[in-house]
């Protein structure tokens, strides 16, 4: 059976190692793209492709996983990167990342995640499941969720207060530390879970965390008797 892979990674040994592994079989057609532009003209030009990529490597990121498979929905993904902590590897599956292994990874454990993400299964490699397990998390139930490649746009003030949100400051608090009332605090807070599209502060807390705005051991939550939703 015939296929076509396309590497991406902005490192020239990744590319060449990676190249080496599949070439043996000479049914399958391999390209190489160490940047962005040729990664999107491969994608658009080949018929077919698998995707195996490092969404870590310079030149390259998640946001560029949600668009290209915003685009191109039926395109199958292995990501091959470096350690990675379990909430971005979430994440990597939600954007549409169908196999997940790490660098480290045997040579058999990358012939096997391709093998599976060809015939259309998830692959997981052993260190991966592990971490999730410590994690409590099970990578079975992680779905992909077909999200809209423009990221939420929001001022610099919007995020200057999700910080100061998220690290349990009040509005009064957060009013008197940036020389503004707290009715234009609460206008600014209101007009940020319309964006984010949550109901409540927890909601903006979770945003702070997943973008990693703050760390979960920064909160300090402070004492209040202001109901700030």
């Amino acid at each position: 059976m015939s296929s076509n892979i396309i590497i991406a990674d902005s490192s020239e040994l990744i590319l060449k190692g990676l190249q080496n592994i599949f070439q043996d079989n000479s049914d399958t057609t391999i390209y190489l793209a160490n940047d962005l532009l040729i990664l999107k003209k491969y994608i658009s030009s080949v018929s077919d492709p698998i995707l195996i990529i490092d969404y870590t490597s310079e030149g390259f990121s998640l946001e560029n996983i949600v668009g290209i498979k915003y685009d191109n929905p039926k395109l199958k993904i292995l990501a091959i990167t470096p350690y990675t902590n379990a909430q971005t590897i979430v994440q990597a599956v939600q954007a549409g990342v169908e196999s997940h292994l790490k660098k480290e990874c045997s040579i058999k454990e990358i012939k096997e995640a391709y093998e599976a993400t060809l015939k259309g299964k998830k692959f997981f490699c052993c260190d991966i499941v592990n971490q999730m397990r410590h994690e409590q998390i099970d990578v079975n139930k992680i779905a992909f969720k077909s999200l809209d490649p423009n990221p939420v746009k929001l001022s610099e003030r919007e995020l200057q207060i999700i910080q100061f949100i998220a690290e349990g400051y009040t509005n009064s608090q957060i009013a008197a530390i940036i020389y503004l009332s707290n009715h234009t605090i609460n206008t600014h807070r209101k007009n940020i879970m319309k964006k984010l599209g949550v109901n409540n502060t927890a909601g903006i807390v979770m945003y702070a965390v997943k973008t990693e705005m703050v760390r979960p051991n920064q909160f300090s939550f402070k004492q209040s008797s202001e109901n700030n939703g």
